[in-house]
C-alpha cells in the first residue's frame, strides 16, 4: 500500500537567481548561477550528483526539447539527465522527480533544476498561449489569461454575494503586500512598494483586473538538490535539515469544462492537490499547522482564491481574511514571503523551485530580519498551471527535521 514521501527526503542545497530582465544571460548563464549556490550550499562534490531533472517549458526560446544542454552545462559526468513541462508546475514536476527517484532507492542524491528565458520571446505573456490547451492564440477575450482569470472573480462574487467593490479592494491588498515583501528582496524583478490608491487607478487589463494585478514576464532559474533524510544527516547538522513533507499534483479530468457541477469560482484541482497533500503530511488543521504560503499568483484573484482551495480560509471568507492582513508579512500565515509572482515574474520552468527557495531560506532563517518569518515550521508552495477550467496543480510541503 502507497505510503507517500513524508520525511523520507531532504533537501540539502537549494540555489536561485536574481529574476528580471536578464538580457546580459543566456538560459545557461542562468542554469549556472543558481546551480553554484546550490552545489555550494549542498555541500557536496558534483561528482556525487547520480541523477538530474530539468523543468524548461517553453523550448522554442530556451535550450530545445532535451535536457542535454543541462549535463554539458553543468559538466554532469555522464549521468542520467531527464527534461519535464508541465504548464506552469513544470518545475515543481522536476523537484517531484528527483525527489521520487531518490526515494525509489534508485539514486541517492539528485538534482532538479528549472529555467526559463521568457523576455527573449519578445512578448508580454507566455509565448503561444502557453497553458490555454486547445483555445486558439488570442481567439477572444476570455480566451487570453487576464480574461480567463477575471472571470474567477465575478464568479466568485456572485456566488458569495460579495460587490465587485469589496473584491478590487481585497485584491488590491494582495498585490500591495506582495509589492512590500518583493521591495526587501534583492533577487527580485520588481521592487517597488505601491499603494492601494495605485492599484485601483491602474489601467484595466480585464475586469476588474488591473495592470498591478497581473504578474510579469521575466527570466530566471532555480536549482535543488535531495537526498534521503539519513544521508541528510551525515551531511548537515540537525538544525539544517529540511524535509518534504508532502509532494501532490492534481489535474483535471476535464469534468469542469463539461459538467454543471462547476460553477467557475474555484479550483478544482486545487482542493483535490491540497487534500492529498495535507494528509500525506499529516496536517489536521492547515490554517493552525502552515506557517507560510507562496502560491500561484500569476493574477491577485488567483492567490485570493487559492486561499479557499487550500482550506486556509473558510469558503467566502476569504475577503475578510486578506483586508484582515492574515497573509500580510507580520500576519498569522504570510503569504508571498519573497514578493510572489507578483514581483518576481513567471518564468514557467523555474517558479516552482524558487517559491521553494524562498521557504527553504525562511526555514533555514537566512533572511534579513524586516523579512523573517519567525518560528516557521511548515512552508507550502502551490502552482496553477492552464486555464480555471482546465488546469494541473502541485503543492509542496517541506518542514523542519
Amino acid at each position: 500500500m502507497a505510503k507517500g514521501i513524508r520525511d523520507k527526503i531532504a533537501i540539502i542545497g537549494m540555489g536561485c537567481t536574481r529574476f528580471g530582465e536578464r538580457w546580459e544571460s543566456g538560459a545557461e548563464d542562468l542554469m549556472v548561477e543558481s546551480f553554484t549556490e546550490c552545489l555550494a550550499d549542498a555541500g557536496i562534490e558534483r561528482k556525487e550528483i547520480q541523477a538530474a531533472y530539468l523543468g524548461c517549458y517553453n523550448d522554442e526560446v530556451n535550450i530545445g526539447k532535451s535536457a542535454v544542454p543541462l549535463a554539458k552545462t553543468l559538466k554532469l559526468p555522464f549521468i542520467p539527465v531527464t527534461r519535464l513541462e508541465n504548464y506552469c508546475a513544470t518545475a515543481t514536476e522536476a523537484f517531484r522527480a528527483a525527489c521520487y527517484a531518490v526515494a525509489s532507492g534508485a539514486y541517492d542524491i539528485a538534482l532538479a533544476l528549472g529555467v526559463e528565458k521568457l523576455k527573449d520571446a519578445g512578448y508580454g505573456g507566455l509565448p503561444g498561449g502557453a497553458g490555454a490547451g486547445v483555445d486558439a492564440f488570442m481567439a477572444g477575450a476570455n480566451a487570453t489569461a487576464p480574461g480567463a482569470f477575471a472571470q474567477l472573480a465575478t464568479a466568485y462574487a456572485a456566488k458569495h454575494g460579495i460587490t465587485m467593490e469589496q473584491i478590487k479592494h481585497a485584491l488590491a491588498h494582495v498585490s500591495v503586500k506582495s509589492h512590500a515583501n518583493g521591495a526587501l528582496n534583492k533577487k527580485a524583478h520588481l521592487r517597488k512598494v505601491i499603494t492601494e490608491e495605485q492599484v485601483l487607478a491602474a489601467p484595466m487589463i480585464a475586469y476588474p483586473l488591473g495592470l498591478f494585478d497581473c504578474c510579469g514576464v521575466s527570466d530566471g532559474s532555480a536549482a535543488a538538490i535531495v537526498t534521503t533524510t539519513d544521508i541528510a544527516r551525515a551531511i548537515k547538522p540537525k538544525e539544517e535539515i529540511i524535509s518534504v513533507k508532502s509532494i501532490q499534483i492534481a489535474a483535471t479530468s476535464g469534468e469542469e469544462s463539461i459538467s454543471t457541477n462547476w460553477d467557475g469560482s474555484y479550483f478544482a484541482t486545487t482542493r483535490r492537490a491540497a487534500m492529498q497533500a495535507y494528509e500525506e503530511a499529516a496536517i489536521k488543521n492547515p490554517r493552525q499547522e502552515i506557517s507560510m504560503m507562496e502560491v500561484h499568483d500569476c493574477f491577485s484573484i488567483t492567490e485570493f482564491v487559492t486561499m479557499e482551495d487550500l482550506f486556509i480560509s473558510p469558503e467566502g471568507s476569504a475577503c475578510d481574511d486578506v483586508l484582515n492582513g492574515l497573509f500580510d508579512l507580520n500576519g498569522g500565515i504570510p503569504c508571498q514571503v519573497d514578493g510572489g509572482l507578483k514581483c518576481f515574474g513567471h518564468p514557467v520552468g523555474a517558479s516552482g523551485l524558487r517559491m521553494l527557495y524562498a521557504m527553504y531560506e525562511q526555514l533555514l532563517e537566512r533572511v534579513p530580519e524586516e523579512r523573517k518569518v519567525h518560528n516557521a515550521r511548515l512552508g507550502l508552495t502551490h502552482n496553477l498551471g492552464g486555464r480555471p477550467h482546465q488546469n494541473v496543480a502541485a503543492i509542496c510541503i517541506i518542514g523542519r527535521g
